[in-house]
């Protein structure tokens, strides 16, 4: 409209300014201001004079001031919406194809491509045009157009994916979809980063619009603002990433953080990108006990599953014992087994060899009192029976011994090998043998060694030769070209035992001569300990590792979707949508999968191919709605006709003459304070008792915490007031008044139980709140965390606000293993026998912290392993609604169930938790086993 980026929802809704001149007539007519007539009645029948009046005119400004108002009106009913095509879609009534990238990288601006996707979805419900959506990280699928209401739909349910998009597998379906469609609208708000497939799609999605005569629209940002995590790598002692990006984009300093298992922060690393750089590296140097507790390192305020990288067992650094069994001439730099060992682990292990000139036995022991996590064996022979049995009892508890032959080996025997070998060796290539050097065969799938490729200038010139049975195919990891094995390995108890068949120095082959030398050592390590076996110890395929944990888009993490499979324990690939980036197996010793592999780089997308598309710049498609602006107008103005009328008419000077009074006054007062929003009205609201000094320490108090939502404050206040009066009347404890806290200021020590309301729409709490809390829940104190959901949440659906709320507040904190409440926890006996928990709602979970396995021969499990209590309760019944009263003990709010007796259980469930508070387990003594029987009758 008149050149300006400017539309209208409801273009007819205009018509009506024509009638604005009839309005101009209708509008000018005020009431004539009152006449003053003086007392006694007889003065006024002598001054009444029995002329006509006629109303006067209205003021010209006036006139205009409700014109406009009018005006506003009619521009507000008719949706003003400014930059309604910003993409330059354009108007029309065919298809409007919708693409949008959200792959792993596009969590950092994925709220501006959101917005950007909504404005164009209207647009094309403004102009009746059907909408399809496709989103580049699902998985393949027909297109089909539908509604724009259906679209927005399932643009709502479009969020971030943790793995990179693969764009390549859509284009069957664009291609198809434009044909049934020709000359369709295709917008791509894209984050410019290349995925995961050969990335032809460009050329695919150009070729596709040619020859369909399709209009193409490509928004995106104009430089990717995406970082991401490659690694983690291991050099010496340093644990090493790399942050990446695909251009120079402006982000180029930062945080890189590492966290344990648990979400506590281990160490902080800044980066700094170099001048048009894209890479940046950065290194923890840590001890090695903390560098192993990693398992989570991540880009501080990135927020994406690309800007985090987790550690596995593959990642940890082992501590390794090196023993030599040759002479001390053989234990020279070049000449000894250890030298070369050393130097391929050094990378990625904790390399200790024994002190002084000592035996090998020796040497092994004071290698197992270290507490070596690998036991390496170069050309060690048979043991005594003492260092036998040790190593032995050191492999059937875990320990993994590799051994490397060597004559002594050839020469001995001992039980400590996984195959029978043969007395002497083999030797190829020398002078009395028609033999030559062999090299090694590709390694089998199911491996560990597996994805490796053999140099073709590796040779064997000598080996321990395997007696052949049955089993020895399956234990072979390694073998020449000739099939004769050359790294076998066996499972032992809980260890491994591995042996190559060739010695660690040059003298029987150049394999540690090789980087495939320091690979096959950087695979043996990963297998010690808890880590996945690559293969089955004897041989055979990989064990399989159901997902345990996942990361969302937005490198939260999450359950693993129904989607998620379960992936070999030699998976080293990238995330894809069957394998989403987490943890899978066990909880000791699972196995990492990460949105990028280590060497993975961001590239920017080539678009050079669509030469003919519209590009536009992500901030440069916004759409605003202007109705609220003209409604917000429109009424200002007839507010002041309102005054201006009043003033003209002389009702406006009576009214301040009135106002004048006291009475008036303490209205005006009360008008402008409720004028002022509700912050105003809060700050004069009675404040939360919050006492933090001597009168804390006197009296034993409920606590809750104050979230700045007055009515759930409100609630949560009268709830515990509610049950402060409870505990007063049936047990001995009299609790002060409840108090509301703040946990980033207040002092906690002073309370024993802490109700938190989870309210999804507030702030989360500060670094210095979540730290508090922890040490509360450390020292001994009970935090019971409600999220009031128990009516919204859904078995198996997605996680409500209020829950997504909690797990985010919960990230960084320490929280331990937690079970709905069991029968038999003294949580349900610590005062009244009870067996649920229910608040205002009845049908919600409880959850404490695990209980330990009752040992064998116990009946009862206790109530925890130390003598406090769980340092955690989670609930979603909204306990405090069903515990608040009036001031007269009148319940405040209706419960949701049908027993009758809900509320009174709720209040005992209560008086249970602050005792289970205040006392502990004291209640789980055996000795109290007795009295609850005979109370039950049994």
């Amino acid at each position: 409209m008149l050149g300006l980026p400017l539309s209208f929802a409801a273009p007819l809704a205009l018509v009506a300014l024509v009638a604005l001149p009839a309005l101009w007539w209708l509008l000018r007519v005020t009431p004539p201001q009152p006449k003053r007539i003086d007392f006694p009645p007889l003065r006024i029948l002598a001054d009444l004079l029995p002329e006509r009046e006629t109303p006067a005119r209205t003021p010209p400004w006036l006139l205009i001031l409700r014109l406009l108002a009018a005006a506003c009106l009619i521009l507000a009913v008719s949706g003003p919406i400014w930059n309604p095509a910003a993409s330059g879609v354009g108007d029309g009534r065919t298809p409007l194809l919708l693409i949008l990238d959200n792959g792993a990288t596009a969590a950092h601006d994925w709220r501006a491509r959101a917005r950007v996707a909504a404005d164009e979805v209207e647009a094309a419900a403004r102009s009746g045009r059907p909408v399809a959506v496709l989103a580049t990280a699902a998985l393949p699928a027909g297109l089909e157009a539908g509604g724009p209401g259906a679209a927005l739909d399932r643009l709502r349910a479009v969020q971030p994916q943790p793995h990179l998009a693969d764009r390549d597998a859509h284009l069957p379906a664009i291609a198809a979809f434009l044909e049934r469609n020709p000359g369709s609208a295709v917008a791509w708000i894209g984050d410019g980063i290349a995925g995961a497939g050969e990335e032809r799609f460009p050329a695919g999605l150009a070729e596709a619009v040619s020859r369909t005569g399709a209009a193409l629209t490509v928004l995106r940002a104009e430089r990717p603002p995406a970082l991401a995590l490659a690694g983690p790598e291991g050099a010496g002692g340093r644990l090493g990433v790399r942050v990446l990006r695909a251009v120079p984009n402006g982000r180029d300093t930062g945080l890189v953080r590492a966290l344990d298992a648990k979400g506590l922060p281990l160490a902080e690393a800044a980066y700094a990108f170099a001048p048009d750089a894209t890479e940046a590296e950065v290194g923890f140097d840590l001890p090695v006990e903390i560098r192993n507790g990693i398992a989570r390192i991540e880009v501080a305020a990135e927020h994406s599953a690309a800007g985090v990288v987790l550690a596995d067992e593959r990642g940890r650094r082992r501590r390794v014992g090196l023993v030599f069994g040759g002479t001390s001439d053989q234990a020279q730099p070049l000449l000894s087994p250890v030298y070369y060992l050393s130097r391929a682990l050094s990378p990625f292990a904790d390399v200790q060899e024994p002190r002084g000139g000592r035996g090998v036995a020796e040497a092994i022991n004071q290698m197992l009192d270290a507490q070596v996590s690998v036991l390496m064996l170069a050309d060690v022979g048979a043991l005594d029976p003492a260092a036998q049995e040790r190593v032995a009892a050191f492999v059937q508890k875990g320990g993994m011994l590799v051994r490397f032959a060597g004559p002594r080996l050839a020469a001995g025997s001992d039980d400590l090998v996984p195959v029978r070998l043969r007395r002497g060796g083999r030797v190829l290539g020398g002078t009395l043998s028609w033999d030559s050097p062999r090299t090694l065969a590709p390694f089998a799938a199911e491996s560990p060694f597996s994805g490796l490729k053999p140099p073709a200038d590796i040779g064997v010139r000598r080996q321990i030769l395997a007696e052949p049975d049955g089993e020895l195919a399956r234990r072979t990891w390694a073998a020449l070209q000739d099939g004769t094995p050359i790294v076998t390995a066996a499972k032992r108890g809980e260890g491994l035992v591995v042996l190559f068949h060739v010695t660690a120095d040059t003298n029987w082959s150049n394999l540690p001569l090789s980087g495939l030398f320091v690979d096959m050592l950087r695979r043996t390590l990963a297998l010690a300990g808890t880590g996945p076996a690559g293969a089955a110890p004897g041989g055979g395929p990989p064990p399989v590792l159901a997902p345990r944990l996942a990361l969302d888009g937005t490198g939260a993490f999450v359950a693993p979707p129904a989607t998620a499979r379960a992936v070999p324990a030699t998976y080293t690939e990238r995330a894809t949508a069957e394998h989403p980036p987490g943890f899978y197996g066990p909880v000791d010793g699972g196995l990492a999968v990460n949105a990028l592999r280590p060497d993975d780089r961001l590239r920017p997308l080539d678009v050079s191919a669509l030469a003919g598309a519209r590009f536009a710049g992500l901030e440069q498609a916004g759409m605003r709605d202007l109705r609220g602006g003209f409604f917000l107008a429109a009424l200002a103005l007839l507010a002041l006709d309102t005054l201006a009328s009043l003033w003209l008419g002389g009702f406006l000077g009576l009214a301040l003459a009135r106002l004048r009074r006291p009475a008036a006054a303490l209205i005006l007062a009360g008008l402008a304070l409720a004028a002022a929003g509700p912050e105003a009205a809060r700050a004069q609201a009675p404040a939360a008792n919050r006492p933090n000094g001597i009168e804390s320490a006197l009296a034993t108090r409920l606590a809750y915490v104050v979230t700045g939502d007055a009515a759930v404050d409100d609630t949560s206040r009268a709830g515990l007031t509610g049950l402060t009066q409870m505990l007063a009347s049936r047990t001995a404890l009299e609790p002060g008044e409840p108090a509301g806290i703040d946990p980033a200021k207040d002092e906690l020590a002073f309370y024993p139980l802490i109700y938190w309301p989870v309210v999804a729409g507030r702030p989360q709490p500060g670094e210095a709140a979540i730290r508090r809390i922890d040490a509360f829940m450390r020292n001994g104190g009970t935090v019971i965390f409600d999220t009031r959901d128990a009516m919204t949440a859904r078995p198996g659906g997605p996680p409500t606000p209020e829950a997504l709320a909690l797990q985010r507040m919960l990230a960084t904190l320490e929280v331990p293993e937690l079970e709905p409440v069991p029968r038999d926890h003294v949580l349900t006996k610590a005062f009244y026998l009870v067996d649920t928990f229910p608040g205002r709602y009845a049908n919600g979970q409880t959850w404490v912290e695990a209980l330990p396995p009752a040992g064998d021969g116990a009946e009862r499990r206790p109530a925890r392993a130390g003598d406090g209590v769980s340092p955690i309760i989670i609930t979603g019944n909204d306990l405090a609604s069903a515990w608040a009263v009036g001031r007269r003990g009148e319940a405040l709010f209706p419960l949701v169930g049908g027993d009758p007796r809900q509320r009174e259980m709720a209040f005992r469930g209560g008086v249970n938790m602050m005792m289970y508070a205040l006392t502990g387990n004291y209640k789980a003594d055996q000795v109290h086993v007795p009295a609850l029987l005979e109370r039950l009758g049994q």
